[in-house]
């Protein structure tokens, strides 16, 4: 009967385990100081060797040799024990086997002494999906056990374990096995096996894994019975149903040209062959990140998943993009990826993914944006809106101030006079310095529209003021519309409610003082500083 490689191949010694050195001479040590605990979690993703280890100290504990870190392998205890039958190595599934009567008989057993072995070994699978209750009746048992007893517990997710029986049991976390390891020991196994694999076909397997051996080998041996003793990369990739290096190009060539109709091409094709579109978006995200990865290590390295020839390829595409691109591009395809599942039309929605990854290439950095603003490119003041009661025709400013026309019959009141008659009424109300000194500096002239201050940039805030109103209103008769003018670079200020002050009026002079404000307001004229608050109050 044939026997599939991921049994065929199955580590019988420590030796012969890749990856999780952690465990091995954490384990080795243990049984050559003869400190062999009652307990043991090993917790980790499938595939990774958790049953396997179980097995292997069982053997080590048991062989006619031990306790020994290097069993025999030819005693019947080291054979029963690797073809599952050994009286004294009790495997129990935990998924089928997890009520309160299940853990009360192996308590019972656990009781009895070993048939024939020194140890009486208990390897307990999924152990996260027994009920608390059967924990419950197994947790004094766990705690005082007999001299005999050895209990390992197997599980996925170490989470569900409650802490009073992990408290009781050494825990041990497998890690996923890394890539190169997995290459390298798939390599050798179609050595064995008489397969010739080349790089590209072994580097996919390998990715199918993601980390988990059992998955890889079972890849390989779905591999072997499709394509027989020759595996090639494009023919694994197409029996797996991943995609090809050759169409996540086209995307980045789609992306580097900003062509949309390539992008809309890519999903036909993809639509016309019959492909998972939610899986493409899936191989697409890993693409760009490591592409990603590429952009930012020089050379070879052991964060891409992937053959060297295949890191090159990456590396000459990743070069011609910006890692805020890639960056970008990367969290778009993720967000892409989730919408896809909720989704009654998936091509539309990938169409219009591949597009937005395309705009999204377009974009500058605000940087550059702000860099385009600055004195080089010196922006023109806005021009104000006209109001309904001004004239259509452009009314000329000169830079001198000058005495406009009021729509009454009387006259205008100078502008010495306006400012003068202005300066004793707010002296009058109270002003502070800082409001006296910015219409000192200033100029002001009443218009049809109200009164107009120009005045240095710095003094603009200032003039926005309660008192300015309560002044004006004083000395016109009325509440006049105020409207502010920079003397340097003339943006036009108007709102026809002022501005809240500042409290702070010396805090207000220092921020409108920092060079950081200053440039600002030179790059965007029409900014407003509307107040200052201290951030440590």
């Amino acid at each position: 009967m044939y026997q599939v490689i991921a049994r065929k191949y199955r580590p019988q010694t420590f030796g012969e385990l890749i990856g999780q050195e952690h465990v091995r001479s954490t384990l080795e040590n243990a049984i050559a100081q003869r400190r062999i605990a009652h307990g043991y979690i090993f917790s980790g993703q499938r595939g990774t060797g958790k049953t396997t280890i179980a097995r292997i100290l069982a053997r080590c504990l048991n062989c006619v040799d031990g306790p020994t870190s290097a069993p025999c392998g030819q005693c019947s205890s080291c054979l029963e024990i690797a073809q599952g039958n050994a009286p004294d190595v009790i495997e129990i599934d935990a998924a089928s086997n997890r009520g309160i009567n299940e853990m009360r008989e192996l308590r019972e057993n656990v009781r009895y002494r070993p048939a024939r072995d020194r140890y009486k070994i208990f390897i307990i699978d999924e152990a996260h999906q027994i009920t608390n209750e059967a924990f419950n009746a197994l947790l004094k048992t766990l705690e005082e056990p007999p001299e005999w007893a050895v209990f390992v517990l197997c599980t996925t997710e170490s989470h569900k374990i409650p802490t009073t029986i992990a408290s009781r049991c050494q825990q041990f976390s497998f890690r996923s096995v890394d890539f190169a390891q997995l290459v390298e020991r798939m390599q050798w196994i179609c050595g064995q096996e008489g397969i010739a694999a080349d790089e590209e076909a072994l580097a996919v397997l390998a990715q199918a894994g993601e980390g988990s051996v059992r998955d890889s080998l079972s890849a390989l041996d779905q591999a072997i019975a499709c394509c027989g003793t020759s595996l090639s990369g494009p023919a694994v990739r197409d029996l797996l149903g991943l995609y090809s290096l050759e169409s996540l190009a086209t995307v980045t060539r789609a992306l580097d040209k900003s062509d949309a109709a390539a992008m809309l091409e890519v999903v036909a094709e993809i639509e016309a062959n019959g492909k998972n579109l939610q899986h493409f978006t899936r191989e697409l995200a890993r693409w760009f990140r490591n592409l990603l990865v590429a952009r930012l290590t020089p050379g070879e390295t052991r964060l891409i998943a992937a053959s060297a020839r295949e890191q090159e390829r990456m590396r000459e595409a990743a070069a011609r993009f910006s890692e805020d691109d890639l960056t970008r591009w990367l969290q778009l395809t993720l967000d892409l990826y989730g919408q896809l599942q909720y989704s009654l039309q998936p091509r539309f929605h990938l169409e219009l993914g591949l597009l937005r990854l395309v705009h999204a290439g377009r974009l500058k950095p605000v940087e550059e944006a702000l860099k385009e603003l600055g004195p080089a490119a010196p922006v023109p003041p806005p021009r104000p809106a006209p109001r309904p009661f001004e004239s259509s025709q452009p009314v000329s400013r000169p830079s001198a101030p000058l005495v406009a026309a009021a729509p009454a019959a009387a006259p205008p009141s100078p502008a010495g006079d306006l400012k003068s008659r202005l300066r004793t009424t707010l002296e009058e109300l109270g002003a502070s310095a800082f409001t006296l000194d910015a219409v000192e500096h200033a100029s002001v002239q009443q218009t049809p529209a109200g009164i107009e201050f120009t005045a240095p940039r710095n003094h603009l805030l200032a003039l926005r003021n309660k008192h300015i109103e309560e002044a004006l209103a004083k000395v016109l008769g009325r509440a006049p519309r105020i409207q502010l003018t920079a003397s340097a670079s003339g943006p036009v200020l108007e709102s026809a409610t002022p501005a809240t002050p500042p409290n702070d009026e010396e805090a207000l002079r220092r921020a409108l003082d920092h060079p950081i404000v200053r440039r600002f307001q030179e790059v965007f004229p029409g900014a407003r500083v509307m107040g200052v608050r201290n951030l440590k109050e």
